[in-house]
């Protein structure tokens, strides 16, 4: 009798495993789907309050978290294809959407400020660049109220280049935040050239960080770098009233999390029909 394959799991295509097989099938399943909703704009905004530390009830901003839907009007997990798509040119529709629906509300409420995530690839796509032109030049209001989020992992790609793109876009009021920031490997050369107005600390030295000694040093120690550049600090992911507490007295400017509110695409100042925070 001859002997079995290594492998005994490979296919009769040589391709892998039956498991590997099904997980691929999956996958491309979910970027069709994907594919098929950003073709045809089924998108929407969930809201995500960020509040002062010393003052919880005030909210600073929120943050327009991009929903994709598939063709029952479920939200597709980002998870499942956010990590593909980055380097993608669906990638960049993406960023084209967020942006939409952004600027819509913006200019919908203007009583709110708002954060919309973008990759620092669509810095350089021209239906991005021109969809925010459009919005800045009907609502000069807008600009001040705008804050664009840049990944930590996606500003280190090309520094010179989003230096550049935030300078200009700084003189016309917008604000940049640094978003995961910790998470990767940011040079702190490029730290101080980039003049980020908004530091996101990553929720992995968050999350528990009242009773975990070494992420209350390390977010101490992320603080004081914020602080030196004379940035503003976000905490992400507060999910429990210890860590928000610790958190209040560690000199942290504001939080963000469960804790304080989950992603809701029809938030209370929606739904009132203005966009006034509270003060």
């Amino acid at each position: 009798m001859p002997e079995l394959p290594t492998d005994v799991t490979a296919d009769a295509t040589g391709t892998g495993s039956p498991l590997s097989f099904a997980v691929s099938e999956r996958d491309r399943d979910v970027m069709d789907m994907v594919c098929e909703a950003i073709a045809a704009k089924h998108v929407m905004l969930a809201f995500q309050p960020v509040v002062q530390a010393k003052h919880t009830r005030r909210v600073a901003f929120y943050e327009g978290l991009i929903r994709v839907l598939d063709q029952t009007g479920r939200v597709i997990p980002a998870r499942e294809f956010i990590d593909v798509i980055e380097t993608a040119e669906i990638g960049r529709q993406v960023d084209c959407l967020a942006l939409e629906h952004g600027l819509r509300t913006l200019a919908e409420h203007p009583g709110l400020r708002l954060a919309i995530n973008m990759s620092a690839r669509s810095i350089g796509y021209p239906p991005w660049l021109a969809m925010l032109n459009r919005g800045l030049s009907a609502n000069p209001t807008i600009a001040e109220r705008l804050i664009l989020e840049i990944t930590e992992s996606s500003a280190m790609v090309m520094p010179d280049i989003v230096q550049v793109f935030m300078d200009d876009l700084q003189h016309r009021g917008i604000s940049f935040a640094l978003d995961d920031f910790g998470a990767g490997f940011t040079s702190f050369r490029y730290l101080k050239e980039f003049y980020f107005d908004i530091l996101k600390i990553d929720g992995q030295f968050i999350r528990g960080i009242h009773r975990n000694p070494d992420n209350q040093v390390l977010t101490q120690a992320l603080i004081s770098i914020a602080q030196h550049f004379e940035m503003f600090t976000v905490a992400e992911f507060v999910e429990t009233a210890e860590d928000a507490t610790f958190l209040a007295g560690s000199g942290i400017d504001c939080m963000q999390g469960y804790f304080f509110g989950a992603p809701a695409t029809q938030p209370t100042w929606r739904a009132a029909g203005n966009g006034r925070m509270a003060g």
